[in-house]
This record gives structure tokens, sequence and C-alpha cells, in this order.
């Protein structure tokens, strides 16, 4: 067991030091009829996770189609980042809730 934990150590520490990133999650949620802020550090292969606060149904739906995920009241959807460059973003349901995902490489 001291070895397997000693390995895994240094196995972090080599991916740290070698530039290796690891995924990170992020939370963008929906209250009042409004998106919250997007992410500023988003990369791809992060996670965001969408969560409706609303007692409305909501979606997050991109306008290049590249993800449309469905949010029915006080639920959550998870979604990997899968491509880079900026995507605009907004709500089926309501097309005046729109907001914006800038992903970095």
């Amino acid at each position: 067991m001291r070895l397997l934990t000693k390995s895994l150590l240094l196995f972090a520490l080599l991916c740290t030091d070698s530039g290796i990133a690891f995924a990170a999650e992020y939370q963008v949620s929906i209250a009042g009829m409004k998106f919250s802020a997007s992410p500023a550090e988003l990369h791809v292969g992060d996670v965001i996770v969408w969560r409706n606060d609303d007692i409305f149904r909501h979606t997050a739906t991109a306008r290049d189609k590249s993800f449309d995920i469905d949010l029915p009241p006080k639920s959550e959807g998870r979604m990997t980042v899968s491509k880079a460059g900026a995507v605009d973003f907004y709500c089926r349901f309501h097309p005046a809730m729109t907001s914006k995902l800038d992903v970095r490489p």
C-alpha cells in the first residue's frame, strides 16, 4: 500500500512538472431567468455543470449546435468542453436568455 501511495505521488509530481494540465470543473447556473457569468479560464477538456435553479425548464443551447443541454426545473446537466473558440449560447424556451463561452485550447 505504501509503495502504491508513493508511486501515485511521484506520478502526480511528474505530471505537474511536465506541464500536463488536468481538467477543471465549473458551474453555470440559471436563476431569475438569467445565466450566471461564464467561467473566465475555460479550456478544452474542462467540465461545465449546468444548474437550473429556476422553476421553469431551460436549455443551454449553442448557436453553432455544438451542445444542447436540457434542464428541467431544479436539475443539473454536465458537459465536457470539446473545442476551442467563442461559443454563443441561449435558452431555446426563452431566446432572450443569452451568454457566451470563451474556450481556450
